[in-house]
């Protein structure tokens, strides 16, 4: 008894591990429709200048299925600090969409150059290509992966800016992408140091206020 006790409390303070990938699709969230989880109201979704809150968002069709919904470009990451940072993910964790959604997360980064950094993201997203335990960090100009919203959207090329999976190759391309994204391209190459999926432990922790104001969900 002893010994569950300890293990218990070594990955309350420890964490899970996982590892990180990184996408921008520009598709309505999976967590923008309704009676997903138990939240104040599902994601935002934006209309096609990604600035524009739809009054229809629960129920509005997705971008990639032909619909008038999409990512907000607010949803994007930014850096707190040099060691911190706040953005949103995909996640394929903590009891899938009903326990998952709208929920936050401290990832702390393992390996690569970030090692050590920490980011706050809120899961707003699933995906049907991902693992056990990992988190898709929503990265404008990241790649597009299995769904693209962003040639309806904006034009992008037909796989999306750069690869269709690890988007552009240097910050200089982040030049490609609408001027609302273009800071949220740029962070990748700044503060997260153009970091290719690096490995985490995660923890779920409240939800700042500042990720809140850009979904508008909440945990209940």
């Amino acid at each position: 008894m002893l010994l569950l006790f300890s293990l218990c409390l070594i990955s309350w303070l420890v964490g899970d591990s996982g590892r990180t990938t990184r996408y921008w699709d520009c598709c309505k969230a999976s967590c923008a429709w309704e009676k997903k989880a138990a939240v104040t109201q599902p994601v935002d979704t934006c209309g096609k200048d990604g600035t524009t809150r739809l009054a229809s968002n629960d129920t509005v069709k997705s971008s990639c299925d032909g619909g008038d919904g999409y990512m907000c470009y607010d949803q994007a990451p930014w850096a707190v600090n040099d060691s911190v940072a706040y953005g949103f993910a995909a996640a394929a964790c903590c009891g899938g969409e009903t326990g998952a959604c709208c929920n936050c997360y401290e990832l702390t980064f393992t390996s690569g150059p970030v090692n050590g950094k920490k980011m706050v993201v809120q899961v707003t997203n699933t995906g049907g290509d991902l693992g056990s335990n990992q988190f898709d960090l929503a990265i404008p100009g990241g790649g597009v992966g299995i769904y693209n919203g962003c040639t309806q959207q904006s034009g992008a090329p037909a796989d999306g800016w750069g690869s269709r999976y690890g988007g552009v190759s240097s910050r200089s391309e982040c030049s490609q992408l609408p001027s609302g994204l273009q800071a949220g391209c740029q962070w990748r190459f700044d503060w997260f140091q153009n970091a290719d999926n690096p490995s985490i432990n995660f923890n779920q922790v409240t939800c700042p206020s500042e990720l809140i104001a850009r979904t508008n969900c909440k945990r209940t």
